[in-house]
Formats: structure tokens, C-alpha cells, sequence
């Protein structure tokens, strides 16, 4: 899509001073921001740095490892299967992973696609326990570290764990979406990159966007929440949240034997994901327009959980809001919004007609700190 500007100067000058106020308290590095309205840019944005000790300035089209915003792309690739009568969301993982069978109190259970989509599959990640957890025992992989591992050894460590709880049950953040990846493939017989070229990233001229960074040396440099600054990323690094912690590997995106996790391996940057952002707001004709509709709703109802928040659900890929009063959110019910683990915060308000992208090179202050609460509140002017 061609993009037009309105640029809101109101909008822009707030935007700004949560961006300057996250800079001058040194708890980004980097960032990009783009919002639009009606499909109208009103506000875009590169502030600070792409990488620290070279010096390189942040630019628009810097690219950025994307994290869980590979999440809804692979979702959309799924729905697209479904809807061409390739995969139905009611089959079990084992009809396309045979040697892929968790189990639950000591016995095989069936685990669907449609419960991969929602996170209610009684998977998890390393990265939502502690150190000791059985996932780090186990040595899975959440696609974030563990460069040049196979998808086949991952799964074969992640299928020898114990479900957290009966598929269907619950909601739990999860490798889901690395398994999924693996059932694409399965359907597609091509690689999970091949595949979501043609679905999703060649239709919507994405070029950015891929499962390998077109130019290494431009891809904005990895950094970790610290004190006074922001630390550079090493492989290896353990970056605590919620009481827990992820470890990363910044090299893995660079490492061509790294599996393409459906979950957190694309990289790619904030103009291409603000694009597909667009395209699920219009509901584009790169993909079915059901299946987008299904994809934008909550589908867990009743279910809740602390990671989504109060006032939140979940569809395929990404988090509902049901009850803005209770999520404290100023935005409108129905909208839907996610983030990235190396720092990144999107939403998409189909009342107010807004998309937004925030992309920033700090984990996890990008994706859960006070800038995401204060780019929020500067849009929406609260």
C-alpha cells in the first residue's frame, strides 16, 4: 500500500515527549514509531540510536529483530490453510506431528490447532518460570536464543515435558506458535520463510520482513533493560521479567541453521509490520476476510489470565480488549494489540480506525514498560 500523511501535531508533539522522556531517562535506546489514522500516517517518528557504540542514528526503515510480531503474520498463513481446506482448527497436532504427542497426568492428550492459535494448548515458555524450571532443564528453546538448534530437536525436548494444564482449559503464553511453524510445513511440504512469503509478506510487499535480515550489518543493535543504561546484548544474557526471565542470542537471527520460529524469528521493520497492521484493519484481500474477522475476536471467552491483564482475551495471535475500564486502556473495545519481546508494542483500534507501531531495541522496557502506557496515552491524548 501507498502511504498518505495528515500529520496530527498535536499527537505529534506528545508523542514525542513520552519518546524524549524514555531517551533522557536511559530506558530505551532506540526507537521507531508510526500511527496512523484511517490509513493516513498522522505521526511517525526514529528517535535515539540503532546501535549505541558505533554511534549509528535510529532511521525509519532500520530493521529490527520482531519477536512475537511473528506471531500474527504465521497466524494469518494458518487461517489461509484453513480456509483452503489444507488444515481444519479442530485437528490434532498429530495428525500432521505424529512424533509430536504431549501429555497431561501421565497420558497422551489431544492437543488442536485451534488451542496452538489461542495459547490454550497447556504449552509454555522458559521464559514465564524460573531458572530451575523444567523448560531450562530441558534446554527448550522460546526462538529467542540457542542459535544454529533444529525445530526437531526443540520439539523432541518440548513433547518429553508435561502439559502446564488440559488443553482448552486455560490461557499460558507459549512455543505454540514454534509449532505451528512445524505444522505449516508439514501442510505446505516448504519451509515456514517459503510460506509466509507467499501468504503474507510477497502480497503485501513486506521486503523488509523474513526469517534472515537482508543486510546484518543494518539490523538495529539488541539491548537489556539496566541500571543507569540499557546493557548490549551477548548470547547467552538472561533478562529478567515478572519474576522470571528469557534468555536471548542475538546472533541467532544471523545464523542461517537457526529454525524459522513461528513464534519470534522474523526480523524486519516498522514501515512493512505497520503495513500488515493496516491490512488486518481493512480487512485487504491478501487474506479471507472471515478468517481475519475470527483472527481480530476474542476466542477464549470466559477464560482470563494475568498475562493478558484484566479486561483482556485472546484470538488467533493476539490479545482482545473486552472491558477497557477494567484493562485501564483508552482504547475502544474490540481492539487488539501485542508486542515483541526485544522491545516492541503495537495495536490496532478499529473504533477509533488507529494503528500503531512502536519498534525499540530495549527489552522489555519497549515492549512492557512505562513507553508503551505513555506512547498509549499520547495517541489517544489521555
Amino acid at each position: 500500500m501507498g502511504w498518505t500523511e495528515r500529520r496530527d501535531e498535536e499527537l505529534t508533539a506528545r508523542v514525542d515527549e513520552a519518546l524524549r522522556a524514555a531517551l533522557a531517562d536511559r530506558r530505551i535506546v532506540g526507537a521507531v514509531l508510526r500511527v496512523a489514522r484511517d490509513g493516513a500516517l498522522v505521526a511517525r517518528r526514529a528517535v535515539g540510536l540503532a546501535d549505541r557504540e558505533a554511534g549509528v542514528p535510529m532511521r525509519e526503515d532500520t530493521p529490527f529483530r520482531y519477536a512475537s510480531l511473528t506471531k500474527p503474520i504465521v497466524s494469518v498463513v494458518v487461517l489461509g490453510l484453513v480456509e483452503r481446506g489444507l488444515l481444519s482448527l479442530e485437528d490434532p497436532i498429530t495428525r500432521w506431528l505424529p512424533e509430536f504427542a504431549p501429555r497431561f497426568e501421565g497420558r497422551a492428550v489431544p492437543v488442536t490447532v485451534r488451542q496452538l492459535l489461542t495459547h490454550t494448548s497447556g504449552l509454555a515458555y522458559a521464559f514465564l518460570e524460573p531458572r530451575d524450571g523444567p523448560y531450562h532443564a530441558a534446554g527448550v528453546s522460546d526462538g529467542l536464543d540457542q542459535p544454529g538448534l533444529s525445530i526437531e530437536e526443540n520439539l523432541r525436548r518440548l513433547a518429553g515435558l508435561p502439559l502446564a494444564f488440559a488443553p482448552g482449559t486455560r490461557f499460558l503464553y507459549s512455543l505454540s506458535h514454534d509449532v505451528l511453524g512445524a505444522i505449516v510445513e508439514r501442510v505446505t511440504g516448504e519451509p515456514l520463510p517459503e510460506a509466509v512469503a507467499r501468504a503474507v509478506t510477497g502480497p503485501l510487499e513486506m521486503a523488509s520482513a523474513s526469517f534472515t535480515p537482508r543486510d546484518p550489518s543494518a539490523l538495529a543493535a539488541a539491548y537489556a533493560d539496566g541500571e543507569p543504561e540499557p546493557v548490549r546484548m551477548v548470547d547467552g544474557i538472561y533478562v529478567p521479567f515478572a519474576g522470571a526471565g528469557a534468555l536471548f542470542a542475538p546472533s541467532r537471527a544471523l545464523d542461517p541453521r537457526s529454525y524459522p520460529s513461528g513464534g519470534a524469528g522474523m526480523v524486519g521493520n516498522a514501515e512493512d509490520f505497520h503495513r500488515f497492521l493496516e491490512a488486518l484493519r481493512t480487512r485487504a484481500a491478501f487474506a479471507p476476510r472471515r478468517w481475519i474477522d475470527e483472527m481480530l475476536r476474542d476466542q477464549i471467552a470466559p477464560i482470563e489470565s494475568p498475562i493478558l491483564g484484566d479486561g483482556w482475551g485472546y484470538g488467533f495471535g493476539a490479545a482482545v480488549l473486552r472491558d477497557p475500564r477494567a484493562a485501564g486502556s483508552p482504547m475502544n473495545p474490540g481492539s487488539v494489540r501485542w508486542g515483541g519481546a526485544y522491545g516492541h508494542f503495537w495495536w490496532i483500534d478499529p473504533v477509533a480506525r488507529i494503528s500503531a507501531v512502536l519498534l525499540t531495541n530495549t527489552a522489555f522496557e519497549g515492549m512492557a514498560g512505562a513507553i508503551t502506557r505513555d506512547v498509549t496515552r499520547a495517541v489517544y491524548g489521555v
